[in-house]
């Protein structure tokens, strides 16, 4: 296995100082987008979808669960007893101390999925989840969000009991949310995947290989 190249503490921290300047503007431009996010308009959505969860049938506004905002991931649907390898991996990185923290700013957090409910409660067992997790089998939820078969995360606020939506993302804009996938970019061999553009020799296989 290659590995990086061997150079003095002075050289070495020359590298780390200009690699330092890159970050600095990327970590700029995030802020500048966190900005404009924040200033995004918001649609009114429908609240009518009835979500079957271990509790009763729930509407869009009893997932807020009284606070102000909810973030909702939208879990693949792929039929019984087939699970999307990239939605588990990414609902295995939710944690549950952080969506305390989420709470804890009026923010709350839900996982959705076409799938029945039961087969949610099967896999949530086998996966040891505990994050909120319901059902939007037979409403068209995830067509009106835009996600359809695939996956998405999107953002809602509330007033009173009009509720908006004022953010979606699916794809890399989901991906940069893994913990694991931020540590592993910081790391020499990175994910070790082969769409990432990595030095000659570095240890690389399929993303779901």
């Amino acid at each position: 296995m290659e590995k990086p190249e061997i150079v003095s503490a002075a050289e070495w921290q020359q590298a780390r100082d200009e690699l330092l300047k890159a970050e600095k503007e990327v970590t700029r431009a995030q802020d500048t987008l966190a900005a404009q996010r924040r200033r995004l308009p918001m649609v009114e959505f429908a609240n009518a979808y009835k979500f079957d969860t271990p509790a009763g049938a729930k509407t869009l506004l009893d997932l807020f669960e009284g606070r102000r905002q909810l973030v909702a991931y939208q879990f693949m649907d792929r039929g019984p007893d087939d699970y999307c390898p990239g939605c588990t991996n990414f609902t295995n990185s939710v944690p549950v101390a952080g969506l305390a923290g989420l709470a804890a700013r009026e923010v709350a957090w839900v996982t959705v999925s076409n799938m029945p409910l039961a087969q949610i409660e099967a896999y949530k067992a086998r996966m040891g989840w505990t994050m909120p997790f319901v059902s939007s089998h037979g409403t068209s939820f995830a067509d009106d969000c835009g996600a359809g078969s695939g996956f998405m995360l999107s953002v809602f606020l509330r007033d009173g009991e009009d509720v908006y939506r004022t953010y979606s993302t699916t794809s890399r804009g989901v991906d940069r949310l893994v913990f694991v996938n931020s540590i592993l970019d910081l790391t020499p061999y990175g994910r070790q995947e082969d769409w990432e553009d990595s030095p000659s020799g570095w240890p690389q296989h399929p993303t779901y290989g």
